[in-house]
C-alpha cells in the first residue's frame, strides 16, 4: 500500500466529520456525540499518521528515528478504546453506570498508551524502518515487548467488538442491526490484522521469515477494519436522521390541504410569525400546525357538533376505527364549516352564535389524519356537498 491508500481513507473520514462537527457544537455535553467525533478523529488520524510517507516526515521533523512506531501505535490503541467507548454509550443504559465503564475503557487504555512511550523510550531501534518494524525489531528488547502490547490491546478491543456487537444484532432490527453487523465484520478484519502481525512476529521469534504477513496482508486488513467499523457506527445514526427528516417533511406535506383550506378564514392583517426559507422541518410543521388551530380558532363559531357526530357514525359504519373515525368527523365539520363562513362573508354568526369548540386534537398526527381525511374522506365530501346544498337552499 502506497501514501494515497491511506490518504483517501483519511480524507474519507474527515469529512464525514465535518458533517458532525456541528451537531456536536450545538449539544456537546451528549456523550455519544463526542464519542463518534472521538472516533472519526482518531480513525482518520490511524490512516493519516500510518502512511509511509508520513512516517518519514514525521521521523524527520522530531529528529527521532522510528519516532513514527509508538505514535501510530498510540492513535490506534486510542482508536480502539474510542471504539468501545463509543458502543457503551450507544448501547445506552443508566447514566452512571454508563459512565463508570466508559472510564474504566479509557483508564486501561490510557495505562497502554503510557506503557508504549516507555517501552519505546527504553528500547533502542537507530534503523529506519517505513514497512516492516515490527517484524525487523520483533526480538529488540523493549521494541518487542511495545509490539505485543499494541497488538495485545488492539486484538482485545476487537474481540470484545466483534462479541458485544453480535450479540446485540441478534436483538435489534433495521438500521441499528445493519450497523452492528458492520461493526462486526470491522472488527473481524481487525482481528485478521492482529492475527497476521502476531504470525510475522512469532515466527521471527522462531526463526523463520513471515514477514509479507506483516508488510503485504496486514496493512490492508488494518484499513478495512478501521473503515467497516467506522462505517458501522455511523451509519446508523445517519440513517435515524435522515428517516427522521422524511417522517417531518411527510407530515408537513400532509398538513397541506388543511392548511391551505383553513388559511382561507384568517382574516387579513393577522400577526403570524414568518420563518426564514432554511428553517429546519421541525420549526415548519411547528408554524404550519399554529397557523392550522389559528384558523380553528377563527372557524370556531361555524361548527356544527350534529354533523360531527352523524360523520363520525357514518366514519364507523364505513369501517374506519375510533381514531380515524374521530379524525374523519373533525374534517367533515371543518369542511362544512369552511362552506359555512364563505356564505357568511359579513361575519353575521360570528356575533351571534355560540361557540363550539371540537375536541383538541392529541398532536401533529391527528392534523394529518384530518388533512388526509379532508382531501380523500368519502364521508367529508358528502358533508361538504350537503352543505353546499344548505347553502344554496339557504339562497
Amino acid at each position: 500500500m502506497d501514501g494515497q491508500d491511506y490518504y483517501i481513507p483519511a480524507a474519507a473520514l474527515g469529512f464525514a466529520l465535518v458533517f458532525k462537527l456541528p451537531g456536536m457544537l450545538r449539544d456537546w455535553r451528549d456523550p455519544l456525540l463526542r464519542s463518534v467525533c472521538a472516533l472519526l478523529v482518531l480513525a482518520a488520524c490511524t490512516f493519516f499518521f500510518a502512511a509511509p510517507p508520513t512516517i518519514a516526515e514525521v521521523n524527520r521533523l522530531t529528529g527521532v528515528c522510528n519516532i513514527s512506531a509508538p505514535l501510530v501505535y498510540c492513535i490506534l490503541t486510542a482508536f480502539s478504546a474510542s471504539c468501545l467507548v463509543l458502543l457503551v454509550n450507544w448501547r445506552g443504559g443508566p447514566p452512571e453506570e454508563t459512565r463508570q465503564i466508559s472510564r474504566r475503557w479509557v483508564i486501561g487504555y490510557g495505562v497502554v498508551v503510557v506503557a508504549l512511550v516507555v517501552l519505546f523510550v527504553l528500547g533502542d531501534a537507530p534503523v529506519e524502518r517505513l514497512r516492516d518494524l515490527d517484524t525487523y525489531y520483533a526480538t529488540t528488547p523493549y521494541i518487542r515487548e511495545m509490539i505485543v502490547l499494541y497488538l495485545t490491546a488492539h486484538s482485545v478491543a476487537a474481540i470484545g467488538m466483534t462479541a458485544l456487537c453480535w450479540r446485540w444484532s441478534l436483538r435489534v432490527h433495521g438500521w441499528l442491526r445493519t450497523g452492528l453487523v458492520t461493526i462486526v465484520v470491522g472488527s473481524l478484519f481487525n482481528l485478521a490484522y492482529g492475527a497476521s502481525k502476531f504470525a510475522a512476529v512469532f515466527a521471527r521469534w522462531a526463526g523463520h521469515d513471515w514477514d509479507g504477513l506483516s508488510t503485504l496482508a496486514a496493512p490492508p486488513l488494518a484499513s478495512l477494519g478501521a473503515l467497516f467499523s467506522a462505517v458501522g457506527f455511523i451509519l446508523p445514526l445517519i440513517a435515524q436522521r435522515l428517516s427522521d427528516n422524511w417522517h417531518t417533511w411527510t407530515t408537513y406535506r400532509q398538513l397541506g390541504t388543511l392548511w391551505r383550506e383553513l388559511r382561507t378564514v384568517v382574516p387579513d392583517g393577522t400577526p403570524s410569525v414568518r420563518i426564514s426559507w432554511w428553517s429546519s422541518a421541525d420549526l415548519r410543521v411547528t408554524q404550519r400546525e399554529s397557523d392550522i388551530h389559528d384558523g380553528m380558532l377563527h372557524l370556531d363559531p361555524y361548527f356544527d357538533p350534529a354533523l360531527r357526530a352523524g360523520a363520525h357514525d357514518a366514519a364507523i359504519e364505513a369501517g374506519s376505527d375510533p381514531r380515524q373515525a374521530q379524525a374523519i368527523a373533525d374534517a367533515a365539520m371543518v369542511a362544512a364549516a369552511l362552506r359555512a363562513r364563505t356564505a357568511d362573508p359579513d361575519g353575521k354568526i360570528i356575533s351571534s352564535a355560540q361557540a363550539y369548540t371540537p375536541k383538541a386534537a392529541e398532536g401533529p398526527r391527528d392534523l394529518v389524519r384530518m388533512s388526509l381525511a379532508l382531501r380523500h374522506s368519502p364521508v367529508v365530501e358528502a358533508a361538504r356537498r350537503r352543505a353546499a346544498r344548505s347553502e344554496s337552499g339557504s339562497l
